[in-house]
């Protein structure tokens, strides 16, 4: 699913009706009528539950009246309290103000703050709340009236359904403009937009749903929107497909530089990753004290014994690893290997040399940092964490969490790599521009060997000649899928790496399963 800035769907509204004659007050029903089915769908029916809903003075407003509107079609008892006074509503918003009179829904006002205790009142005597105050357009922060109704919303622990965004979000940042609010379930119209699936703006948001308020496809390809949301739909044709002719050499073999004294553990944990990817065959290359390691913990996989003298990589191992590496459809390098000089001179050469695609990841990234300026051999995925790519960039850590998507763009494009820049809502950055979000995931992952797993991960899908930026996606989603599957199984933390890499068939089954669940409309 494409993902969206607010001036971009600004204008794709714009668009829709100057191309399509799809009117202003007919994508305000539409986005009333989804928000509608969304709160039955999550909330079960709303017949006489009392329903207060907020307005603002823009088109959200016109939005929530709306959905009072609809609501008493329910069998609803909405209320709606408006934020200004309901004569200086304008355009599509006072056309529906016009409407919901005519239905005699209740319509009362909160201009100061010497009616926030009925305000109050009122909240205490609802079932469910609507936030229609402002949307994705807010530019300044909130005073006033609107904190102090904001405010009040997020103190009653009711369930509040946030329209487009949370009021108080800015529209592009996520950022709070003075004060926000907690939503259980925001539906957000036409496409997602950045504020509402990355940090800091995911927090507040609760469950989103997109709703389709008739913006044609064609709209959203004129507008330039290229950006991707990573969902079942867009992954689920870079799957590979498997013939029943297939056999190990159809899927490839990958190579696996990982491993040292004391990290044993990353080089299974990388060759389990890719095990479970689907790869025909692994090779781990690792020093010769972890070959028993290696084998007694993952018996799918081969070895490749390396010599590894002085705790780190020599000039004996790199013409080993040239060796090696031949009649391999890919390498994966890095995890567990150590920051040794040495190493890094033989893992810089592998990565300037090597024709194959190669993941890097962990201490591969840290030995190549400074040292990327010659152009590669062959296609290169890089998948740091915020203080890896801080190491790469020279940046500190906090300005590339401020600016993920731009960092991670310029970074892909100025060293012709694909870069899986790791984190909630992490970002996949090709050379070409193309830019992606993933939506899986979950904190149940901030635990050691998770990197090693997708490092795997990736590398096993391009050793089953999955193109470098669709690997790197298709790793990435079914990665966090599989541990929201771990979660959706009552297990929200306290799971391991190995765990995850276990239950990722079962996430590539739910992706391929994607059509027969809409089908079954579940």
């Amino acid at each position: 699913m494409k993902i969206a800035t607010a001036e971009q769907i600004r204008r794709c509204d714009r668009l829709t009706s100057e191309a399509y004659g799809l009117s202003g007050l007919e994508l305000m029903e539409n986005a009333g009528r989804g928000t509608v089915a969304a709160m039955l769908r999550h909330f079960g029916p709303l017949a006489e539950l009392k329903v207060l809903i907020f307005v603002g003075p823009g088109n959200n407003g016109g939005d929530g009246l709306v959905i009072a509107r609809l609501l008493m079609g329910q069998g609803a008892r909405p209320q709606v309290v408006s934020l200004v006074p309901l004569e200086k509503l304008q355009g599509d918003a006072a056309k529906n103000l016009a409407l919901a009179r005519q239905l005699a829904v209740p319509l009362v006002t909160c201009l100061d703050e010497d009616d926030l205790p009925l305000v109050e009142r009122w909240v205490t005597e609802s079932d469910l709340l609507v936030d229609a105050i402002f949307g994705t357009g807010l530019r300044r922060e909130i005073t006033g009236v609107f904190a102090a109704v904001i405010k009040c919303l997020n103190a009653s622990h009711l369930p509040v359904v946030a329209v487009d965004i949370p009021s108080g979000l800015a529209g592009d940042s996520g950022l709070s403009q003075g004060v926000s609010v907690r939503a259980q379930l925001t539906c957000t119209y036409g496409l997602p937009k950045f504020a509402q699936v990355e940090p800091p703006g995911k927090e507040q948001v609760g469950r989103l749903e997109v709703v389709d308020i008739g913006i044609p496809a064609t709209v959203v390809e004129r507008v330039g929107i290229t950006a991707e949301w990573l969902d079942h739909a867009f992954l689920k044709p870079l799957i590979p497909v498997r013939a029943p002719s297939s056999h190990k050499g159809t899927f490839g073999h990958l190579l696996v530089l990982a491993g040292s004294v004391g990290k044993g553990g990353a080089a299974v944990l990388c060759g389990l990753g890719a095990a479970r990817s689907g790869a025909g065959l692994v090779t781990i290359a690792a020093p010769r004290m972890l070959n028993g390691v290696v084998q007694g913990a993952l018996p799918e996989a081969m070895t490749e014994v390396l010599a590894f003298s002085q705790h780190c990589l020599s000039d004996t191992d790199y013409e080993q690893l040239l060796a090696a590496a031949q009649g391999k459809a890919a390498v994966a390098v890095g995890p567990g290997l150590g920051t040794a000089e040495e190493t890094g001179q033989v893992v810089r050469r592998l990565y300037r040399e090597l024709p194959q695609p190669m993941v890097v990841d962990a201490d591969g990234l840290n030995l190549l940092a400074g040292e990327l300026a010659d152009a590669p051999a062959g296609p290169r995925v890089l998948t740091p964490h915020p203080g890896e790519m801080a190491r790469l960039t020279g940046l500190a850590t906090l300005e590339i969490q401020t600016d993920r998507r731009a960092v991670a763009a310029d970074f892909a494009k100025r060293h012709g790599v694909y870069l899986i820049l790791k984190g909630a809502a992490t970002v996949i950055a090709a050379p070409d521009g193309r830019l992606a979000v993933n939506a899986t995931g979950n904190p149940g992952m901030a635990a050691g060997g998770m990197g090693d797993v997708l490092t795997g991960l990736i590398g096993g899908l391009l050793a089953q000649g999955v193109a470098p930026w669709e690997a790197s996606c298709l790793a990435a989603y079914v990665h966090g899928l599989a541990a929201d599957r771990l979660v959706r199984a009552g297990r929200p933390f306290g799971f391991l790496a190995s765990e995850l890499a276990a239950e990722i068939p079962a996430a590539f089954q739910e992706v391929l399963d994607f059509e027969c669940i809409m089908k079954n409309g579940e």
